[in-house]
């Protein structure tokens, strides 16, 4: 919506990135609604990448991202078939998220993804932060409801591998990617001590630092725990050692929490102290009622047996994986 923002932003830190010898990419996050073909063009010229909202098929997508004319998913389309054309196939990323109403459609959800092209889906659950939670969607389903929905979609998707459609579901790809070769995904929520900060820092439209997306949604919420302080007034220095910060990570370690020690899948887990604060006003959390622990316990449970008593899918899922 300020695209010469955008413009000086990027250009600035590409300049930055290539005087201190850092890796830089720049990704857009948009409903490709006002992506001009100067806009895209840019994009292109600049190796800008697009993250977009995909929630499914046409009924589904424009009852969760409702808007006069009810066409959202008709724009989305026509400014993926744009951006596509324009920008190059392999910049263009979508994401979905998660409602009550997806819950008896993940087939539809994964066959949108196939029809529109895209080689992989996250199946990503509603998150308690900002206009999720003042929605009905937040509270209409459970962990167990969208463990079912993550299950069915799973093995959908291994019936597609195995009549040769290349789609894999990116979630499980980061987690067996960890069991299998002990490696950092790079993946915040994955991460001990957890990534905030760490693997993430967010800065907002005001100066203001939170140590990830999630802390500032949850700031908008009126609770700024996790905000490590502001680029008007605080250095580098001071953000990165600020208490709200280094107390945050120093309970989130995994190995030092009560039964996040003694459990069997704590090597492949990480930490979301965010969503513990937000949901039980602690950052450990109460882990017999965390949703975090229950969710990431029922996939690490079903991918383990996976990799351990099903051959073939063992092999699918590891072809999933960068190191396989």
């Amino acid at each position: 919506m300020n695209f010469p923002l955008v413009q000086r932003v990027t250009s600035v830190a590409r300049l930055r990135a290539q005087r201190e010898g850092k890796s830089l990419q720049v990704v857009i996050a948009t409903t490709l609604s006002l992506a001009t073909d100067d806009v895209l063009e840019f994009c292109r010229a600049n190796d800008v990448h697009l993250s977009c909202s995909l929630d499914g098929p046409a009924s589904l997508h424009n009852f969760n991202r409702p808007r006069p004319g009810r066409d959202s998913y008709e724009r989305f389309v026509r400014g993926l078939k744009r951006a596509r054309d324009v920008v190059g196939r392999d910049r263009v990323a979508a994401l979905m998220t998660t409602t009550e109403k997806s819950l008896g459609l993940v087939r539809e959800i994964v066959d949108e993804y196939v029809s529109l092209g895209f080689d992989g889906i996250f199946l990503r659950p509603l998150s308690p932060y900002g206009f999720a939670v003042k929605t009905p969607n937040y509270s209409t389903y459970n962990t167990r409801r969208f463990l079912d929905f993550y299950f069915e979609g799973l093995e959908y998707i291994f019936d597609l591998n195995r009549a040769g459609v290349p789609i894999r579901e990116l979630y499980a790809s980061l987690v067996v990617e960890k069991i299998i070769s002990n490696q950092d995904t790079g993946y915040v929520d994955l991460m001990s001590p957890a990534g905030i900060g760490i693997a993430a820092v967010v800065y907002d439209y005001d100066g203001s630092v939170y140590a990830s997306d999630e802390a500032r949604m949850l700031a908008q919420m009126g609770d700024k725990r996790f905000r490590m302080g502001s680029v008007h007034t605080h250095s580098y220095t001071d953000l990165m050692t600020s208490d709200e910060l280094l107390m945050a990570l120093e309970d989130s370690f995994t190995l030092s929490v009560p039964q996040c020690a003694e459990c069997a899948f704590e090597p492949f887990c990480g930490a979301d102290p965010v969503q513990h604060w937000a949901l039980h006003g602690d950052v450990v959390g109460r882990k017999p009622e965390s949703e975090f622990c229950q969710r990431n316990m029922g996939i690490f449970k079903y991918l383990v047996c996976k990799l351990e008593d099903d051959p073939e899918i063992a092999r699918l899922l590891r072809s999933w994986t960068v190191r396989h």
